[in-house]
């Protein structure tokens, strides 16, 4: 799968912190039971990976990609796990050159006209604009759009219901990600009823 294939099979792209492996599962298919099929699970937990496994294993409608990759070394645990995709906050060089070397769909973080650039050079054109509304939002965002007419976008940090559809006004804006899918209480309690509506929700935002 490539990541046009990615970008088309969804327009919200949920930032899952799985705290306990156990709840990867029911808290994916929460997630696709609402009609949200791409998942970012982050590295921010102990179980992040596990929690990938698991999912690939029960759930093959899902597309599980592995965010907050920062070195070379998380790219690698990433594909060993199984994911789809991946996603950086930054970028660095030696991360950069990891991903094209990899092959794996990636959208590598930027928030400055310098990183786009930088970017660029390495031969991708699909980034995640992070963190969005705190690095200058939809503004921002727009500015882009001058000196970088081909690039496209998935702004995450700072995104939720109300201002999501901003964004998708935006022809440079492809998706958009969030924890506002998968709030910490809703997982703890387990009320996956109330995840499926959240997901269901974000799935009708994009006109």
């Amino acid at each position: 799968m490539n990541l046009d294939q990615i970008i088309a099979a969804t327009s919200v792209m949920p930032v899952m912190v799985v705290e306990r492996v156990e709840d990867a599962v029911p808290l994916a298919r929460a997630l696709v039971d609402g009609g949200i099929r791409v998942l970012e699970i982050t590295l921010r937990t102990a179980a992040g990976l596990d929690a990938v496994r698991a999912i690939k294993q029960e759930i093959p409608d899902a597309i599980v990609g592995v965010g907050t990759i920062a070195t070379p070394a998380q790219l690698d645990a990433a594909i060993s796990a199984g994911a789809q995709f991946g996603v950086s906050p930054g970028t660095t060089p030696s991360l950069l050159k990891a991903i094209v070397d990899s092959k794996l769909p990636f959208f590598p973080g930027v928030a400055t006209m310098s990183e786009v650039m930088q970017v660029l050079e390495a031969g991708l054109d699909v980034m995640k604009f992070f963190p969005a509304v705190a690095a200058g939002g939809v503004k921002m965002l727009d500015s882009f759009r001058g000196p970088f007419p081909n690039v496209r976008f998935c702004p995450t940090g700072g995104i939720n219901a109300q201002n999501a559809p901003d964004f998708f006004k935006l022809p440079n804006v492809v998706a958009v990600g969030g924890s506002w899918l998968t709030p910490k209480d809703l997982i703890a309690s387990g009320n996956w009823t109330e995840i499926t509506r959240l997901a269901r929700e974000a799935a009708a935002l994009k006109p």
